[in-house]
């Protein structure tokens, strides 16, 4: 069965930088685009950065571009995303997702991890 490990998550300041990691158990970037949605405290889930296997493309939420850098390691079968210049809105539940293909619309849909907490705070 296909899982993933999220690792990185933790305690910044605003302003501050985090970079989360994302294992897979298996390979999975011939099958599925990867990317990382976030759930906010009583919020749904929204759709942050995603990744094309095939062309390598990359997509990111509006709110985040310029500040957020996904990237790949396929021998390791693992996604990362650099977060810079954070701010206490961004605070919640970082979720690695695979999807047949990269939509940042449907944040719902895909396969999950179980998340790693983000909290930006002073």
């Amino acid at each position: 069965q296909l899982q993933f490990v999220e690792s990185g998550g933790g305690l910044v300041q605003p302003g501050g930088s985090l970079r989360l990691s994302c294992a897979a158990s298996e390979k999975i970037f011939t099958y599925y685009d990867v990317g990382w949605s976030r759930q906010a405290p009583g919020k749904e889930r929204e759709g942050v950065s995603c990744l094309s296997s095939s062309d390598g493309s990359t997509y990111y939420a509006d709110s985040v571009k310029g500040r957020f850098t996904i990237s790949r390691d396929n021998a390791e079968n693992t996604v990362y995303l650099q977060m810079s210049s954070l701010k206490p809105e961004g605070t919640g539940v970082c979720y690695c997702v695979a999807q047949l293909v990269c939509d940042l619309g449907e944040a719902d849909v895909g396969i999950w991890g179980q998340g790693s907490q983000g909290t930006v705070s002073s």
